[in-house]
């Protein structure tokens, strides 16, 4: 098979390698990833996601230079992305390829005063969205005998709203966002009792659970081109964080921001509820929303 080898090695470049005095030119001139022009390595790339153009990227200096190439990342980025940067971070640096561009926004990136976060999921592209609890309006968080927040790592933004017990319980909040074209699915991260670390293990405290196995908390959500969704369930389940779906809604025109509204409310005063922490309100691709959804 060897010899096979040879004779169609040596019919493709002129050398003949069976002869072991040439073998050592026929090794040089054997052609190699290496050789192949950035141009034909970037149209190869421009078909993968970004984790493999990456990957391929330490390969060699055809496929790193390749990887550079602003059309191989141009059909990453999101159609919109040039109102994304700006309204994230300021201007667009003239000096900033397409590859870096999609890095930076790919970074979670905060604004509105530190209460959203915004990022670009590596792999797809798609818009990531999140708003902190000190970003939404909940009835009597400012009265210590109702709400606090706690400092966990459990969290993007580092703390979590922590509900002890309270009659009526109402979480409302908006966010004016320029979404590219697609579906998106709305999602409240809650946890039932509160969780600390004791000796490096993490501990539930589920002393205040109470209340929510009564009624079901209502979730809706509200866009500003007349969009509706609205869903109900009971919290049970204690000890772990939970994605619960408020709904879906669509974007049409991503040159144009979208405003949503949403809420979350449990306000039958017949009974107290508590033990709840709120972490904060995600807004996805609705491509991801099975790896979340809770209901």
């Amino acid at each position: 098979m060897g010899a096979d080898l040879s004779v169609l090695f040596s019919s493709l470049t002129g050398l003949d390698c069976s002869n072991g005095s040439d073998g050592y030119l026929c090794l040089q001139s054997r052609p190699s990833l290496g050789d192949l022009p950035e141009s034909c390595v970037a149209l190869v790339l421009s078909y993968l996601d970004p984790p493999e153009i990456c990957k391929l990227a330490r390969l060699n200096r055809a496929f790193r230079g390749a990887s550079w190439a602003d059309f191989v990342w141009e059909s990453k980025l999101p159609s919109n992305y040039q109102v994304l940067f700006r309204k994230v971070f300021g201007e667009l640096p003239g000096d900033l390829g397409k590859r870096g561009i999609y890095e930076r926004l790919c970074q979670a990136s905060t604004f509105d005063g530190g209460t959203k976060k915004v990022w670009l999921h590596k792999s797809t592209g798609g818009v990531c969205l999140s708003i902190s609890p000190k970003g939404l309006a909940i009835t009597g968080i400012d009265d210590r005998r109702y709400w606090n927040h706690i400092p966990t790592e459990e969290s993007r933004f580092c703390t979590v709203a922590y509900l002890q017990q309270i009659w009526w319980f109402e979480v409302d909040g908006e966010v004016e966002f320029p979404f590219p074209m697609g579906t998106y699915s709305l999602f409240f991260r809650l946890h039932l009792g509160r969780a600390y670390k004791r000796f490096g293990r993490r501990i539930c405290n589920t002393e205040h659970v109470h209340g929510w196995d009564i009624k079901p908390v209502q979730f809706q959500l509200w866009t500003s081109d007349g969009q509706h969704a609205a869903s109900k369930c009971i919290l049970s389940e204690t000890g772990k964080w939970n994605y619960y779906h408020v709904g879906d809604f669509v974007v049409d025109n991503s040159n144009a921001p979208t405003k949503i509204k949403f809420s979350m409310t449990q306000i039958d005063c017949t009974h107290t509820k508590g033990g709840l922490c709120l972490d904060s309100v995600f807004i996805y691709p609705s491509k991801f929303r099975e790896r979340f959804k809770r209901f």
